[in-house]
């Protein structure tokens, strides 16, 4: 009698179990259906998903660079620096512990983006805004800065799913102009967060009529820009839950689930992994040289572009005397914000069309070469002074990011060309993975490196801050040689 009562139990179960597999796959099937009618439905443009995409990769590009402008003030607030010459060493780590956690967990996030899908990732990405970038904001000592920056690294592994998820969404014609909007949207987030940082760090001091000492944000004068980009985080995790998911797979169906599974992706513009072809895979993406080594050139630029970022807010916010230009973290945004909109116009407007002309290839050669001879002049703007000084120096900061910004997106388009759907999230989070160990050397590295040039203000080899300058574009210059063959391979889809 108990054999029948647990037998009538299980074979119950087995029922209920059954209903929901059914229901699973209707709704698979229809989230499959309605993607790929939005797809089929683009006329034009498709600004929409394009504006979506473009604000998830903002808010978790704000937080990155925002505190370039105040780390120097923020690091010696923290009295942990014994000299002043020791404080770029000391913001360096500061700046390189998002990176190091995001090294450490972007492969994680991209398989995860892989098994469940690319919205869930994206939905935990911008909370990790919201409360670690609040509570660096709050921090009252070296340590809790360190551990918070690294917190906010390590749960935030969107970028790499959400360059899947561009491709996914838009038609092929428009592919390319998707992974433009990621890293316009990522060099613009890079400059608006550091403009935000330096307009709003130490209001106390800057708005006395609004805001008072003994205010929060007197207290804690970092905190305005956290908070502001913190807001912006939250607002964007609560539109993200409207996202469609465009990753489906299903493993274990029926025989009919697997019918209607391949009457509804029969038409469809992206290839959808099956049963059978995950058994004849490609054994690993550590073999697809093509993927390796567009990954291995976007490493090496990006070290580039991150010991830039630390190293221009240090070097504009430095006194004179040791080869800075003496700036205010207000004139340090003021420059920044100038650059992100010219950023903006430039890669909407004609970053399609040269891409379309050159191949991304042939941009990012042409924007390493021009970047080295710009760069050196970084050197010799101290000399200037007045009207001459801030034309000089606006220009410089607007050319070097639209080339920086056009050779990240040529990489970007090489990248998801060299795999199909199914590896996109995990190759994508190899990608951040290898790019976030080079960029987490890159604050460290140039905090370090600038501190020593400021030391060897008398010199006869490269005096002061231009060693810092030429450093950096040694590594330009090595990244531009790795762009040609034998060593970089372009995908043959």
């Amino acid at each position: 009698m108990s054999l029948l009562f647990e037998y009538s139990q299980f074979k119950g179960l087995g029922t209920w179990i059954s209903r929901r597999k059914k229901e699973f796959i209707e709704l698979f099937v229809q989230l499959k259906l309605q993607v790929d009618q939005l797809k089929e439905s683009q006329q034009g443009i498709p600004l929409r998903e394009l504006l979506s995409i473009w604000i998830v990769v903002l808010c978790t590009a704000l937080p990155i660079s925002s505190l370039f402008p105040f780390l120097y003030f923020m690091t010696r607030d923290f009295h942990i620096a014994e000299r002043e010459e020791d404080i770029g060493s000391y913001a360096g780590y500061v700046g390189s512990a998002f990176m190091l956690g995001r090294a450490l967990t972007s492969v994680l996030w991209g398989i995860f983006a892989d098994r469940y899908g690319r919205k869930p990732v994206i939905i935990m990405g911008t909370i990790s805004v919201v409360i670690f970038n609040t509570l660096f904001g709050l921090s009252v000592n070296f340590w809790m800065a360190v551990i918070t920056r690294f917190l906010l690294g390590s749960m935030n592994g969107l970028l790499g799913p959400i360059k899947a998820y561009a491709v996914e969404i838009f038609r092929t014609e428009y592919q390319a102009l998707a992974l433009s909007s990621v890293s316009t949207s990522w060099g613009i987030g890079l400059i608006i967060g550091p403009a935000l940082g330096g307009y709003l760090a130490q209001p106390a001091e800057k708005y006395p009529n609004v805001f008072s000492k003994d205010s929060l944000f007197g207290r804690f004068p970092y905190f305005l820009p956290c908070l502001i980009i913190s807001l912006f985080a939250l607002a964007v995790t609560i539109a993200s839950f409207w996202l469609p998911e465009t990753l489906h797979r299903h493993k274990d169906t029926s025989d009919d689930s697997y019918d209607a599974l391949e009457a509804a992706t029969h038409d469809s513009n992206t290839k959808e992994i099956t049963e059978k072809d995950e058994g004849r895979e490609s054994a690993s993406l550590l073999r697809n040289w093509p993927l390796m080594s567009s990954i291995i050139v976007y490493c090496v630029f990006s070290l580039h572009d991150m010991a830039y970022s630390e190293i221009f807010s240090l070097w504009a916010v430095s006194p004179r005397r040791l080869g800075g230009l003496n700036y205010s973290t207000e004139d340090v945004g003021q420059v920044l914000a100038i650059t992100g909109f010219s950023l903006l116009v430039f890669q909407f407007s004609f970053y399609p069309y040269v891409e379309r002309m050159l191949g991304p290839v042939m941009v990012s050669r042409i924007s390493s070469l021009l970047s080295i001879p710009l760069l050196q002049s970084y050197s010799y703007m101290p000399l200037l002074s007045g009207f001459a000084l801030g034309l000089a120096i606006n220009c410089a900061s607007i050319f070097k990011s639209l080339f920086s910004v056009s050779i990240i997106t040529g990489l970007f388009i090489l990248q998801n060309q060299a795999v199909e759907q199914h590896q996109r999230g995990a190759a994508n989070g190899l990608a951040m993975t290898a790019m976030s160990l080079f960029k987490a050397i890159g604050p460290a590295g140039g905090g370090a490196l600038f501190s020593w040039a400021e030391k060897r203000q008398d010199a006869s080899f490269l005096p002061g801050i231009q060693m810092v300058f030429f450093m950096l574009n040694v590594v330009q210059v090595i990244g531009m040689l790795m762009t040609f063959e034998p060593f970089l391979a372009q995908p043959r889809r």
